[in-house]
């Protein structure tokens, strides 16, 4: 089903609901793993999901077709986890998430089950800034083409891979400082 297809199912009343579960069935993956890289944990993650579907289906007939609708939808899901992080005083003065709490928090979450060297890639990301942890999170982890990157966060295909570029430079730099 295309995109237009669905939102056209979630504004008429009768097929709203049928919309909105072809909806979740179409996102729910990609959306969790936007929010879940962001909060860390899945009990926030899963609380956070919720309210971005909410908001999704509450605001659907504000859609505009000026993106596409997972770019709308990443957009809400990624401000739905700042604000959590906000509200939860996760996050430093600079907006940024405590670099410090990645680790507690991987290591509290029980879906958690990566090793000792997935702990660190996570600690890495999180010291990057936020445009290039976004960046870097699109690319490595849901392995997004630049094109379909440059939709997603309005910003050149060039000014991407220079990005990325960086941050995997800053991640090798983390790694290195841990092998002496």
């Amino acid at each position: 089903m295309t995109d237009e297809q669905l939102v056209e199912m979630l504004l008429d009343k009768a097929r709203q609901e049928q919309g909105f579960r072809m909806l979740m069935h179409q996102y729910k993956e990609r959306l969790y793993s936007v929010i879940r890289k962001i909060v860390l944990t899945h009990e926030n993650a899963d609380d956070v999901f919720q309210n971005t579907m909410i908001k999704i289906f509450t605001h659907i007939g504000q859609f505009g077709n000026k993106s596409s609708l997972f770019t709308w939808m990443y957009r809400i899901a990624t401000n739905e986890a700042l604000s959590f992080l906000r509200r939860q005083k996760k996050v430093g003065a600079d907006g940024e998430v405590k670099p410090e709490l990645t680790e507690m928090w991987l290591q509290a979450d029980p879906f958690f089950d990566g090793d000792e060297l997935q702990v660190e890639l996570m600690k890495a990301v999180a010291l990057l800034p936020s445009k290039q942890k976004e960046v870097f999170n699109l690319r490595y982890f849901d392995e997004m083409k630049y094109s379909d990157l440059s939709e997603l966060l309005g910003v050149s295909e060039g000014a991407l891979k220079a990005t990325y570029y960086h941050a995997t430079k800053k991640i090798e730099a983390y790694f290195s400082q841990l092998n002496k």
